[in-house]
């Protein structure tokens, strides 16, 4: 079995606590909760919908050694929050998927940050950690089930342009 990924969560508090999935995946032993933006582990990839490049198992190295990192903050604040924290991490952007979770549900990168981290882990490889973090949620599994082309194109993919390519052939109107 492959050694997990560390799961790192920038909490900035800006939720409602009763839906925040970072939360449970700490309570649940599987992240780390951290809400002092210094204590940030310098090299980790950090999941940045504004990245410029998209994740892809090239990035799988980086990820064992220093960990994925993701910001639960509201979309009013993200983008600054991406901004500070994208300094001294490797920023990727995540390929198109479609949520699951109940609040919106079938909508492309609207994604909780469970949801986020459970495609990283898939495109990486990881793909029975991503399966064991979905067990949280009675609504979560489905993720895998409803993205499951796409993330396996993803994870197959041997780099980000490679990712790109792939994703476009889910996004394209023809």
């Amino acid at each position: 079995m492959k050694r997990k990924i560390q799961l790192i969560v920038y909490h900035a508090n800006e939720d409602d606590p009763k839906k925040c999935s970072a939360r449970k995946l700490h309570k649940f032993g599987f992240a780390k909760l951290e809400k002092n933006i210094r204590r940030m582990p310098k090299h980790a990839i950090l999941l940045n919908p504004f990245a410029k490049k998209s994740l892809s198992k090239e990035d799988e190295r980086i990820a064992k050694e220093n960990g994925i990192l993701a910001i639960d903050c509201s979309w009013k604040n993200a983008e600054k929050s991406f901004d500070e924290l994208a300094r001294d991490r490797i920023s990727r952007a995540l390929p198109f998927v479609v949520a699951v979770n109940p609040v919106n549900y079938g909508k492309a990168l609207k994604l909780t940050t469970l949801e986020a981290f459970a495609a990283a882990l898939y495109i990486l490889g990881h793909v029975e950690q991503a399966k064991e973090i979905l067990n949280i949620y009675k609504w979560s599994p489905h993720f895998l089930e409803l993205n499951k082309n796409p993330l396996e194109d993803y994870r197959m993919a041997k780099n980000s342009k490679d990712v790109i390519k792939s994703m476009k052939l889910y996004i394209s109107d023809e």
